[in-house]
């Protein structure tokens, strides 16, 4: 039986002079592209010259979505308000939805950065504020959540069509949490450890966690970040791999639509 999974990346993070990852070449290599919608990284310029990018190359895009925090990256935790998280993340999607309008392109799905990303995935109040920002702007964009979390089913229970998705480049814990970049090799970064890593998690359905257990992980999508030390070979070297193993690299927007 044939397998597929997705392989997506941080993208469009630069910011005018100052240059983050390397968009074009990442873009030969994944099937989904998460660009950033300004709030803690890229500029519309930059933003706009990815989205086109994305677009020659027949990758499916999507609003990389932040909190209000171009100085930590989106790194830095955020007690925002219900109203306000909703309203940022309805602007930030707009944002992208007009830059991608104006080069005939189209914002499939939503995935949360950074540490809006981990802190909805558990904590509910602010989880449901990107729910229902995400469910008034556009019902149809599919949200991009951390595999196990409890995200996936408030999203489900809102009407909300859910990927659920793994880190290349990211050590986990037993109980399928990714470990803190805090601590140390939180972060990978051996090409062929993490592509081996890849493999098992599409073929077993987990990885080895840092506890050396083997920790269950159902994901429909791979996330090798933009901005990682040797993102670009860790990227080529999972692909390779996947591909040698006849696994087919596809946008998931295509096969959760089918």
């Amino acid at each position: 039986m044939t397998k597929f999974i997705d392989l997506n990346s941080d993208l469009g993070e630069s910011f005018g002079q100052w240059k983050m990852g390397n968009d074009e070449a990442i873009l030969n290599v994944v099937s989904s592209a998460n660009i950033a919608c300004g709030f803690h990284a890229g500029s519309p310029e930059g933003i706009l010259k990815t989205l086109k990018a994305a677009k020659a190359n027949n990758v499916t895009v999507g609003a990389h979505v932040g909190y209000p925090d171009l100085v930590g990256f989106g790194r830095r935790n955020m007690d925002i308000a219900t109203d306000e998280l909703s309203a940022d993340v309805i602007y930030q999607i707009g944002a992208l939805k007009g830059l991608a309008k104006s080069i005939g392109a189209n914002v499939r799905y939503v995935k949360p950065h950074g540490a809006l990303y981990n802190t909805i995935a558990y904590d509910k109040r602010q989880a449901m504020a990107v729910i229902n920002a995400i469910c008034l702007i556009d019902p149809s964009l599919i949200l991009v959540a951390l595999a196990g979390s409890p995200l996936i089913g408030w999203a489900k229970e809102s009407g909300l069509c859910v990927v659920a998705e793994a880190f290349a480049d990211r050590a986990y814990c037993a109980d399928g949490t990714l470990v803190s970049r805090k601590e140390a090799g939180a972060v990978l970064h051996d090409p062929d450890l993490v592509a081996e890593r890849m493999l098992q998690l599409v073929n077993d359905g987990g990885v080895i966690s840092v506890e050396g257990q083997f920790v269950d992980i159902n994901a429909e999508s791979i996330c090798v970040h933009g901005d990682s030390a040797g993102a670009l070979a860790m990227a080529q070297k999972v692909r390779e791999k996947l591909h040698q193993n006849g696994i087919i690299i596809t946008p998931f927007a295509k096969t959760v639509a089918a």
